[in-house]
Order: C-alpha cells, then structure tokens, then sequence
C-alpha cells in the first residue's frame, strides 16, 4: 500500500511549507539550535555509552 510513501518530491513540498511557515529569517537560527542540540545529544550518548563500559570493567566501584 504505502510501498514508495516518501519520494523525493514529498520532500521538496515539505521543505517548500517549512520555509513559508517560519520564513527566510528564522531558518538559519532554527539550524543553528538543532545543531547544537543534536551535538549535545551526540555527546551525552558518548558520556553513557562510556559509563556503561566502565561499570561492566569495575561493578564494585559504583
């Protein structure tokens, strides 16, 4: 049923909305944020995948 449900052109309508909706302006500030928030996920993901090797090489010291 929904066997090719994304191509290429949904993509570029959703883009289309996007940049009717927030504006020229607003665009560069919203990247900006996601950027930041994603390598601010990215880190805290390393920080406990790092924990979690830690625990598993000394469970006494928790």
């Amino acid at each position: 049923m929904f066997r090719n449900g994304l191509e290429p052109w949904h993509l570029l309508i959703v883009a289309i909305v996007v940049i009717v909706l927030f504006g020229s302006k607003k665009l560069p500030d919203t990247a900006r944020a996601l950027g930041k928030s994603l390598r601010i996920l990215k880190s805290e993901t390393r920080a406990m995948k790092a924990d979690e090797v830690e625990e598993r090489r000394d469970p006494a010291a928790s």
